[in-house]
């Protein structure tokens, strides 16, 4: 799910720079090792094709049909064992990596019916095609492969009556791998979340910004994506007077053209010097590099010094964000600068892609 018009991508670049079931069948295909530099997309689609060539028998389509029935299967379960386990295992591994996650991170992969109204055909026993989820958006086409043989070229815009399986990355699973993974590497180079000294704690509380309500624009998306994992950076200056950083997770925010209400604190102002935070929201559609993005921040913000006024970090970020992943399919949603103890209302993002509905809250210390 891509929550970034081509706009307003151009207006954030010209910010930045300015400021169980097992499958067996004896038609498996043989594992295919990943190249040394595999991107995501590339490996789910090679899978893809393996995986509709496994399904070609009718016992090994009954299970996977079975499998994603109500849910997405976990593809290594669903391969165990199997003429198709090594090169599940294979893929894993190279989403793993391409994603800049430990090589013992799990299981990422796993295989759903791309949209609700294709169970009733599954359920008649219709062959179904096997695809890739697409990290870009703004694809002319998708490639699906046909377990009798062939590929078969659909709209993006315009599912197809005939059944499609999708092979794709667990980005919720992800997700919290990979915000873990920021958190210890930020916090390895001393770009820590804010943290209140023991004179901040005398108050009795502090002060927060809660998110009483949030929308995303409505984008148009191809019908075969699933949905995106959100999160915030959260930045500021500490009381040492150091750049900070709090990655916040917020799992709900599922579909654009959604308003939701989750009176969630986003910003902890008990550790900011300067009573001021700025908002980076990005999301995860299966290609982020959570690696990169540590790294990328940590560049970014150990440069800036404090110069005894508040500056904004959101543009060093943005600017910091690795130059490919302003291609096809950005991560970057949208940024809201200087929010302070008194933030209140809605609050529109610097992109114009979506709004934020905040209050302060007074958070007492028990």
């Amino acid at each position: 799910m891509t929550r970034v018009l081509t706009a307003a991508v151009a207006t954030v670049v010209a910010l930045a720079l300015s400021s169980g079931t097992a499958l067996a069948s004896p038609a498996d295909p043989a594992p295919v090792a990943p190249a040394a530099a595999d991107t995501v997309p590339a490996v789910t689609e090679r899978l893809a094709a393996q995986v509709a060539a496994a399904l070609a028998g009718r016992e090994v389509r009954d299970r996977a049909v079975s499998a994603t029935a109500s849910a997405p299967a976990d593809l290594l379960a669903l391969t165990a064992d199997t003429g198709l386990a090594q090169a599940t295992r294979t893929a894993n591994q190279a989403v793993l990596a391409a994603k800049g996650l430990p090589a013992n991170g799990g299981s990422l992969l796993r295989l759903r019916v791309a949209t609700d109204a294709m169970r009733t055909g599954l359920s008649r026993g219709e062959v179904p095609l096997v695809a890739a989820a697409p990290t870009d958006d703004e694809a002319a086409s998708i490639t699906a492969y046909d377990p009798l043989g062939g590929k078969v070229v659909l709209d993006p815009a315009k599912a197809p009556a005939r059944p499609v399986l999708v092979v794709e990355v667990d980005v919720a699973r992800a997700l919290t791998l990979g915000i873990d993974l920021m958190r210890r590497t930020l916090s390895a180079r001393g770009v820590t979340a804010a943290r209140p000294l023991a004179t901040a704690r005398s108050a009795g509380g502090y002060w927060a910004t809660k998110v009483n309500a949030v929308r995303l624009s409505d984008d148009e998306e191809p019908w075969i994506k699933g949905s995106a994992e959100i999160y915030s950076i959260v930045s500021g200056f500490g009381l040492d007077g150091k750049a900070t950083v709090n990655i916040v997770q917020m799992p709900y925010l599922d579909n654009d053209g959604t308003t939701y209400y989750p009176n969630q604190l986003l910003v902890h102002f008990n550790g900011y010097k300067y009573n001021l935070a700025d908002v980076v929201m990005m999301e995860d559609d299966g290609d982020t590099n959570y690696q990169q993005l540590a790294q990328a921040i940590i560049t970014a913000l150990l440069t800036i010094a404090d110069a005894g006024v508040y500056i904004p970090l959101v543009n060093a970020i943005i600017a910091a964000i690795p130059t490919s992943w302003w291609t096809d399919d950005p991560d970057y949603v949208d940024s809201w600068y200087t929010l302070s103890t008194s933030s209140g209302g809605r609050l529109n993002g610097a992109s114009g892609n979506g709004w934020l509905d905040v209050s302060p809250y007074w958070v007492s210390e028990l």
